[in-house]
């Protein structure tokens, strides 16, 4: 699923289905450079990106925040002198929803 990033976030709630295994896999294949990770049994997509310095990793870090707003869709960020670490989940289904892969999908091509 290559076009993800074109895709607009739904509205999600508590119980909004997850990803399957097969979507999961399916919807990787877009996000190549994600890696799923699993904190407290919660399902995350995963990415860590490197800049030359604070103030690119920081410049970087708010247009994902921006991101996230236009979205309604808020994921981790973790900003450190030339690196930042993004983690998208859907906090209400408490896992993967097609929501977090548009996201990362999203999120590479402001590294782009």
């Amino acid at each position: 699923m290559s076009n993800l990033h074109e895709l607009k976030c739904e509205a999600c709630h508590i119980d909004a289905p997850k990803v399957t295994d097969l979507e999961l896999e399916e919807m990787l294949q877009g996000i190549s450079q994600w890696s799923v990770i699993e904190r407290s049994g919660i399902k995350q997509l995963e990415r860590e990106f490197t800049f030359k310095n604070f103030k690119l990793a920081w410049a970087f870090s708010n247009k994902i925040a921006e991101l996230a707003e236009e979205e309604f869709h808020h994921p981790s960020i973790t900003l450190e002198w030339g690196k930042v670490t993004v983690c998208w989940w859907s906090h209400s289904a408490k896992g993967l929803h097609k929501n977090d892969f548009i996201c990362a999908a999203k999120t590479d091509r402001c590294f782009e």
